[in-house]
């Protein structure tokens, strides 16, 4: 994989970000500090949707239509954060998603990390 590799293409949701941020003159909150913030707390909502299930129950909600609802609309809260935090930051989430999957392929080779959970430093 190159860095030319396409993988994501988060153009349109920036600027459907950017705008939806100017048009309630909410930029100038977006510092990184605050998106990243709010991006956690995000993350965290998520979290509490899955918080006390079973491994078993966490599978099964994906064939429960409101909470499946309930877990998309919190994904796409914590994709706007990310997508707004890269944007701000001037980071190509693309070429960072490349540049990253080349590095952990590295750090976890198939044939040593097949099947482990241990960390790189430990296999």
């Amino acid at each position: 994989m190159n860095h030319s590799t396409h993988l994501i293409d988060t153009t349109e949701l920036a600027k459907a970000l950017e705008t939806f941020a100017t048009e309630r003159d909410w930029v100038q909150f977006h510092s990184p500090k605050n998106l990243v913030m709010a991006l956690t707390g995000e993350v965290g909502e998520l979290n509490e949707l899955f918080q006390w299930l079973t491994e078993q129950q966490s599978i099964d909600l994906a064939n429960d239509p409101e909470r499946k609802q309930r877990v998309g609309e919190e994904l796409a809260d914590v994709l706007f954060y990310l997508v707004r935090v890269a944007s701000v930051m001037g980071v190509d989430l693309n070429q960072a998603a490349v540049e990253k999957l080349a590095l952990n392929a590295k750090k976890y080779p198939a044939d040593k990390s097949r099947g482990s959970n241990k960390k790189y430093s430990e296999l």
